[in-house]
């Protein structure tokens, strides 16, 4: 890691369809061994699943979905003197946005369905509805954070 110079940020361009940065960073998640036009189908297939569930439309829903799903703190391990201490820190929005679309698409992977579109629908509305492992998975760690707070002042 460079002492001074920090590289710059690289922002993904825009996906195609709905010219946003989260939806072209959530395909990129789902992307497996470079395969991004099966990603692509995939989460384009999941928003028309999803698109007469609610009164919202599909991309609405998925950003909603995302935002509940974000942690807002989560612990890190800190070792001070020769003892590991699980320290509670908050989690920076881009950050946070990365773990959350991790849970959603590990937990639509551990689904039960058919193909992985309609996995990764049902998981979005769980999310959406405050229901799912994802939600579970970040009441959890907002949990964790909770029970470490002694252990606050260990922060960086």
């Amino acid at each position: 890691m460079p002492r001074r110079y920090r590289p710059e940020k690289r922002v993904p361009l825009p996906d195609a369809v709905f010219n946003d940065v989260r939806v072209a960073k959530f395909i990129n998640c789902i992307m497996r061994k470079g395969k991004k036009s099966t990603a692509e189908r995939i989460f384009y297939d999941a928003l028309t699943l999803l698109e007469g569930k609610t009164e919202e439309t599909s991309i609405e829903l998925f950003h909603k979905a995302l935002n509940k799903a974000r942690p807002l703190a989560r612990v890190k391990s800190r070792r001070v003197g020769g003892s590991t201490y699980q320290v509670p820190m908050e989690v920076d929005d881009v950050i946070g946005e990365a773990i959350a679309s991790r849970w959603v698409i590990a937990y639509a992977k551990n689904r039960s369905g058919r193909s992985m579109a309609e996995r990764l629908a049902y998981e979005l509305l769980d999310c959406y509805n405050g229901l799912g492992a994802t939600m579970k998975k970040r009441e959890e760690t907002h949990r964790m954070a909770e029970a470490n707070k002694a252990f606050a002042h260990y922060r960086y």
